[in-house]
């Protein structure tokens, strides 16, 4: 058969360009060490300092101090879950735990009051004359600060109700959608990076396919008789084999940097096989309009960043929606296929969803893909192939 030529000879063809063979397979992985590296240098960390005033009180002779109880319970807490991100420091200088968060060295300042020991043992009698008021220093317009008073404010109240035996009036239950209870912001960003491997197949694909045309092969393909299918669709596999070792050697890079991902491998492939797919048939409208290697790295990049930063690719991205077909949100950058895919694999790895939740994306992938090979078919036969 001619299409095995065809694969044959592209593959040989891919192989000789080296460079661009690389560019394409690491690029994926470079992006995703770029990016763990900013996730963990970025990592929020909330520095709370505790201030303990005090005095205790006296119960059957013997001195207890809830105060201390307290601050022991914050450290707790903070040593029983070792992911939230808050740093527990004890200290009894006001004006220097001012100073501190004046300079940013500290988010927020808890000060215990005096009489929160005999608040507790007097609630604890069914005695609400005493009321402790907790002092919460900080800059209230910086989010630091709220998250760390919040995070407090929630461990105080835990403690008083504890101990006092109250019972609170709403409980709430907090249940996580998939694996997201146990994802970082580095986890939330694989399925975007993912995709931004495939997109990089609209490099060689293009010069896969204009490489003929400037090498003057292209005459040699038209003089035996190689249809239009055989050409596009031999070089097109080839192409789909480079897609899907990219992605899987992306997705190697971020499990070796600790992502954990829910869904099925088969699932990924497939939306992988379906992505790169509708890519390389876009790149087919690029090398319709260009006669060389270099045109396409020029031309392509335009295309290239409107793939990786309007469809939620390098960062999310969300868009009220154009309409809706069978309640499927169409948007602007609903035109472009990674939109889909990435919506896809947020479902299928992030919150461990079945393939029937997401043919939706996949009718939509499918459909912009031969969008996509009708115009850059007919375009590149006219402009390339005309004796084909």
């Amino acid at each position: 058969m001619k299409i095995v030529s065809i694969i044959h000879k592209s593959l040989k063809e891919q192989l000789r360009s080296f460079w661009v063979l690389l560019l394409t397979l690491s690029m994926g992985p470079f992006f995703i060490f770029v990016y763990y590296l900013i996730m963990q240098s970025s990592e929020p960390q909330y520095s709370l300092i505790i201030i303990n005033k005090d005095k205790g009180a006296y119960v059957q002779g013997q001195q207890i101090n809830h105060g201390q109880y307290l601050t022991a319970i914050f450290k707790e807490a903070k040593k029983d879950s070792s992911k939230l991100p808050f740093i527990v420091n004890i200290s009894d200088d006001k004006s220097d735990c001012i100073e501190k968060l004046k300079n940013k060295k500290a988010d927020a300042v808890i000060i215990i009051p005096e009489l929160f020991s005999e608040t507790i043992i007097a609630r604890s009698g069914n005695d609400s004359s005493l009321v402790s008021q907790f002092e919460f220093i900080g800059d209230l317009t910086n989010t630091s600060y709220i998250v760390s008073a919040v995070w407090a404010g929630e461990i105080i109240n835990q403690y008083a109700n504890h101990v006092t035996k109250s019972k609170r009036i709403v409980d709430v239950k907090e249940t996580a959608l998939g694996t997201s209870a146990k994802i970082n912001n580095f986890d939330l960003m694989v399925p975007g990076l993912l995709i931004i491997a495939i997109i990089m197949l609209m490099f060689t694909s293009g010069i896969a396919f204009v490489s003929e045309v400037e090498n003057k092969t292209i005459m040699r393909l038209k003089l035996s008789k190689v249809s239009t299918f055989e050409f596009i669709g031999g070089v097109g596999i080839v192409q789909l084999i480079v897609g899907v070792i990219s992605v899987l050697l992306t997705l190697l890079t971020a499990i070796l940097l600790g992502f954990n991902y829910a869904g099925s491998l088969m699932i990924l492939i497939l939306i992988s096989v379906l992505s790169s797919m509708s890519i390389i048939s876009f790149s087919l409208i690029i090398a319709a309009f260009t006669k060389s290697a270099n045109e396409i790295l020029v031309v392509g990049n335009f295309p290239m960043f409107l793939f990786m930063f309007f469809t939620g690719a390098a960062f999310p991205l969300k868009s009220e929606a154009l309409f809706t077909i069978a309640d499927y949100p169409i948007t602007l950058q609903g035109l472009m296929t990674p939109t889909h895919a990435i919506s896809a694999l947020n479902k299928t790895l992030i919150m461990n969803m079945s393939i029937s939740s997401i043919i939706p994306e996949i009718i939509a992938i499918l459909t912009l893909t031969i969008i996509y090979f009708l115009i850059g078919g007919i375009a590149f036969k006219k402009r390339h192939l005309k004796l084909m």
